[in-house]
């Protein structure tokens, strides 16, 4: 019911031009202009032998830039080398040093042990010891005990 109703000027394709589209060939490159330095160039004419006249520039040979020798070894090279023996320097020392304090911290350790061991039977002495009547309990000294009956005699 709802289909959409065919129109003829709608689909009709008889007008319609395509155009396809042609690729351009390249233009040809001008030739670079020599240009002398300081100034304007000079024009020079050549007359050939037919008559013709053919004007154009003076084309300078290009002069090519000095040799300058290179040192046989590259500075880099030589920075890099430099830096190589400074870094094994450091590592030595730093190898040295971690070997120092690794010393160090086991003879510190050892004297806290000592110190531990010294204190703590220090401190076992003084509550366990028997010297005077500190504790506060009775001393009995036993010589020749006599008990009878369930009881002491001393």
């Amino acid at each position: 019911m709802n289909q959409p109703s065919y129109h003829p000027a709608r689909y009709d394709t008889a007008g319609v031009e395509v155009h396809r589209p042609v690729p351009l060939a390249p233009a040809p490159a001008a030739p670079p202009m020599p240009v002398q330095p300081g100034g304007i160039p000079s024009v020079a004419s050549v007359v050939l032998p037919d008559g013709r006249v053919v004007t154009g520039y003076a084309v300078t040979p290009a002069q090519p830039e000095p040799f300058v020798p290179k040192p046989p070894v590259s500075r880099v090279a030589v920075n890099i080398a430099l830096g190589g023996v400074g870094f094994a320097a450091v590592c030595g020392g730093l190898f040295l040093l971690t070997a120092f304090v690794a010393a160090l911290t086991a003879f510190i350790t050892q004297l806290i042990t000592l110190a531990a061991v010294i204190f703590g039977g220090w401190i076992a002495v003084q509550i366990l010891g028997t010297r005077g009547h500190q504790g506060g309990g009775t001393t009995v000294n036993i010589r020749k005990a006599v008990i009878k009956r369930n009881r002491f005699y001393g």
